[in-house]
């Protein structure tokens, strides 16, 4: 089973959806499952976990509704407010919802490089583990420091990093990351997505060689069992079609076991996601994916 781990859906709204500016034109439209089936296809994506864009509870329960009628989405990080005093009320709520895996905050976009660890935050992370809920952490190398000190205060919590934190690979800057991400990855409960790699690089002209120094990076630090393929659909398409983002990916790993391969394609994040198979005879797919809460 392929999975992809790192997708997006969307009815495009210009003000809620301000961050896509003018020159991210392609992105100023809706994003659905049905805009997304022909890719899953052509790859051989059999499941999706599919991400917040919003920090608002009206897009998780969205992408949840879509999820209940979309056999091909496995799960959702949605978003809450885990800094609100009514953290655990809301978590408890959002229990009830059989394919919600975690959540994820947009800490890149925070003025303060050390969100993750404010009091308020380190409140509602220590709620996550009560609810066997998943945390996404969307960074910049800048905030890598405050990741390791967020997931160092809770070595039982699952933690994956989004996008490999973001790296400058555009402007091929790499060796202070590095040294954050094998830190980082020097605790087991944290994974990493390979995913937004081409969004990182030159837009335009970006070659498969750029990436091969910071996958070699994660490679190392993490290793193929704490690794997972996310798309980053349909941001990916300010720089990269899904099937050249598969591509790259598919042509590192190229010389590796079939299994390791499978793990990263699939398995690796099922198991971070808790994902389970679940029959669902009446989908496109023979078989299903469902998220344990």
């Amino acid at each position: 089973m392929r999975i992809d781990s790192h997708q997006h859906f969307w009815n495009y709204n210009p003000s809620r959806d301000s961050w896509i500016t003018d020159e991210m034109a392609v992105l100023k439209r809706d994003y659905l499952p049905e805009h997304l089936d022909p890719e899953r296809h052509a790859n051989n994506i059999d499941a999706t976990i599919v991400v917040q864009a919003d920090q608002s509870e009206d897009e998780t329960l969205f992408l949840l509704q879509l999820a209940e009628s979309n056999a091909s989405i496995a799960g959702v990080v949605g978003w809450i407010d885990l800094c609100s005093p009514q953290v655990a009320e809301r978590m408890h709520f959002f229990s009830q919802f059989e394919k919600l895996c975690g959540f994820r905050h947009l800490a890149q976009s925070e003025p303060d490089n050390r969100f993750l660890v404010r009091e308020e935050f380190l409140r509602g992370i220590a709620c996550l583990g009560h609810f066997g809920f998943t945390y996404d952490i969307l960074i910049y190398p800048k905030q890598l420091h405050a990741a390791l000190e967020l997931v160092g205060r809770f070595p039982e919590q699952p933690f994956v990093i989004d996008h490999l934190a973001k790296p400058e690979i555009k402007l091929r800057h790499r060796a202070g990351w590095a040294v954050l991400m094998q830190k980082i990855a020097a605790h087991p409960n944290v994974y990493c997505k390979l995913s937004g790699l081409a969004t990182e690089a030159d837009w335009q002209q970006w070659k498969k060689e750029d990436f091969r120094p910071y996958l070699d990076v994660v490679f190392d630090a993490f290793g193929p069992d704490r690794l997972m393929f996310g798309s980053d659909w349909p941001v990916c398409l300010l720089a990269a079609s899904y099937r050249q983002v598969v591509e790259i990916l598919e042509e590192y790993l190229r010389d590796c076991p079939a299994n390791m391969r499978e793990n990263i394609f699939g398995g690796n994040a099922a198991h971070f996601y808790r994902l389970k198979i679940a029959k669902s005879p009446g989908s496109d797919e023979q078989h299903g994916l469902a998220a344990q809460g």
